[in-house]
């Protein structure tokens, strides 16, 4: 697997700066959306308790609460600001709670979740690990992850232009679809199904481009990016190499998006700790011959 590190803080600070434009800026997200809420029709029972990681301002949160009107729906994210939003969606007749936490570090039980739900959020977790270990560990027997998150052919012009100028890393980078696909498996994730489909948006000229993503809060957090201001001389020199790839006059961005889903492993199988070790859980009942005083 590729090694590559994210700057959490800068992960949070951009988000959170870019609660109040999110909404301006999320057609893909809401397109990518529609496609992940046809894979919980792989869920054939009703759901008590789902939960919405990454959840943003808590559109998809919604969506997942008029799907299922009697569970109780969680919005989970890591940026407060984005939670605060959230609140517009979540109305009086059909609420959701809401719970500023981070994807490697639920704070709930295990074995607590029938659904866990995530669009688009994954990207931004550089420790897969720890981040499946936390799906299995809340998951229920059975239970069912769905989620999308980005692949490494991402905005593959904009890092194109950039690399036509320099050597920085200036553009985000995300994991394969067979690294995504072996954490799963290793963290103990039953079936695993992964399929990728790309999204061309054009625009009129690069700029739109970056501002939809700083609409978004999806700017280059890397722990290895440069920490200096890129000079105004490297910034026109990228607009015009990206400006060569214009297309029947517009400007392509590419996305790909990998969506998947998998099943939360039967009682007593074991899953990887994120330091490294395994640990079974059983329940007492089923613990047959054992001895009571």
């Amino acid at each position: 697997m590729s090694e590559f590190h994210l700057d959490r803080a800068q992960v949070r600070r951009n988000f959170g700066r870019a609660a109040r434009s999110y909404e301006r800026h999320d057609a893909l997200q809401r397109e990518v959306q529609q496609s992940l809420l046809d894979r919980l029709g792989f869920y054939l029972e009703t759901p008590a308790r789902v939960l919405d990681v990454g959840a943003g301002t808590g559109r998809g949160t919604a969506l997942l609460k008029q799907r299922y009107a009697k569970a109780e729906v969680i919005a989970v994210d890591l940026a407060l600001p984005m939670l605060r939003e959230a609140k517009t969606h979540s109305g009086w007749l059909k609420p959701f709670r809401r719970v500023c936490a981070e994807a490697t570090a639920l704070p709930f039980p295990d074995h607590s979740m029938d659904v866990l739900h995530s669009n688009l959020c994954f990207q931004w977790v550089d420790n897969l690990t720890a981040l499946f270990g936390e799906c299995c560990r809340v998951l229920k027997p059975g239970g069912l992850l769905a989620f999308s998150t980005f692949g490494p052919d991402t905005l593959k012009e904009l890092r194109a232009a950039w690399a036509a100028v320099d050597g920085h890393s200036h553009v985000s980078r995300f994991l394969d679809m067979h690294d995504i696909g072996d954490a799963m498996i290793n963290a103990g994730l039953r079936d695993p199904v992964l399929d990728v489909t790309r999204y061309t948006l054009t625009y009129s000229e690069p700029r739109k481009l970056l501002e939809e993503l700083r609409g978004l809060g999806a700017t280059h957090a890397d722990a290895a990016r440069e920490r200096h201001l890129t000079g105004k001389s490297h910034y026109r020199a990228m607009l015009a190499a990206y400006e060569a790839m214009r297309v029947d006059g517009r400007i392509p961005a590419t996305w790909e998006v990998v969506t998947a889903h998998a099943w939360g492993p039967p009682p007593g199988q074991s899953r990887r700790l994120p330091g490294g070790g395994e640990v079974a859980s059983f329940s007492l009942s089923s613990l047959k011959g054992s001895r009571r005083r």
